[in-house]
């Protein structure tokens, strides 16, 4: 099954994939329908996030992707209206480690291109 997913600076060296913290969860969105991933990426922008985009990717590789970086998978079903949380993190994880001197966005051990990799076999 193909789904909806949001990622941030696209096709970049830095690119990145949107979740939500839950508690000490970080969810990531599959939306079964495109239209519903467009609407909740336009509500990011409202809450002056940066612009993300709205990618194709088949299920099993996100999920194997959310498993693999730590990452719970929530399908969401066509029609259901989802919205950003009001408050959001200052910083992103990204910057967080950036700021660190750490190059891996998502696990210790990891490197930029490893990421990166990762991601790119997801498209």
């Amino acid at each position: 099954m193909r789904v909806y997913v949001l990622l941030f600076n696209a096709g970049n060296e830095n690119q990145g994939i949107h979740s939500l913290k839950m508690g000490d969860r970080d969810i990531v969105l599959m939306f079964e329908s495109e239209d519903d991933a467009t609407r909740f990426a336009l509500m990011l922008e409202a809450q002056d996030f940066p612009q993300p985009t709205v990618e194709e990717i088949d299920s099993e590789e996100i999920e194997s992707f959310c498993e693999q970086a730590g990452y719970e998978a929530r399908h969401i079903p066509q029609g259901e209206l989802i919205t950003p949380p009001e408050s959001t993190v200052e910083e992103t994880d990204l910057s967080l480690k950036e700021q660190q001197g750490q190059t891996s966005p998502l696990g210790e051990g990891e490197n930029l291109d490893e990421v990166r990799r990762r991601l790119e076999n997801l498209l």
